[in-house]
């Protein structure tokens, strides 16, 4: 009996992983199309952080019906993907600063209101779960991560309208690395005290 819960538990876990990550990798498309075409780094940062979180949820499938060591090693790929992620980042917006950019506040505006209902609906549907491993929970960092980094976008499409100038899109491109790098190391260190529980168990 105990089997045949955990099974259908599976199920549920297997069902909302696969929306979340067909709504990441539409919403990564989208990112990428508006990021080129409103010469935003904002854009493409959250592109690349939607792109890498579609790759961490397809492995998150596969390690739900593994072992939990399994799922602890693809829990720290998570983490080393998000640091990965955030060093890109803080190359493109350098690449920018230097050889200058002239991105579109209105559609950086537009994209975050639209990815942020997307983030906002994977939200809920991942806290939905419960007895969630240290994958899962990697997940729902992934997720929180990009719900700010929205919001950071709506702020800084504002401030380019505002000011006609591109320091905020690369501020913002910033403060995306800033996010990853803590999420990165925050889903390090939850795999590390798994890991470190199991030994003593």
């Amino acid at each position: 009996m105990s089997e045949f819960i955990s099974d259908l538990g599976d199920q549920s876990k297997r069902r909302v992983l696969w929306t979340v990550l067909a709504l990441n990798v539409a919403i990564a498309a989208g990112f990428f199309v508006t990021g080129a075409f409103g010469d935003s780094s904002a854009l493409i940062a959250n592109g690349l952080d939607n792109s890498s979180d579609a790759i961490v949820y397809a492995i998150s499938l596969l390690a739900l019906s593994r072992p939990p060591a399994w799922k602890r090693a693809a829990a720290r790929f998570s983490g080393v993907m998000l640091l990965v992620f955030a060093i890109g980042v803080l190359i493109d917006v350098g690449r920018r600063y230097l050889t200058g950019s002239e991105p579109i506040g209105g559609t950086m505006m537009v994209m975050a209101l639209v990815a942020a209902a997307v983030n906002l609906q994977s939200l809920v549907l991942l806290k939905r779960l419960r007895g969630a491993d240290v994958n899962l929970r990697a997940a729902k960092t992934f997720s929180f991560n990009d719900f700010i980094a929205n919001g950071g976008i709506l702020i800084g499409g504002g401030l380019v309208m505002w000011t006609g100038q591109n320091w905020p899109d690369l501020v913002v491109g910033l403060g995306v690395a800033g996010i990853a790098i803590y999420g990165g190391i925050d889903i390090l260190r939850d795999a590390h005290c798994e890991a470190e529980k199991a030994k003593e168990s």
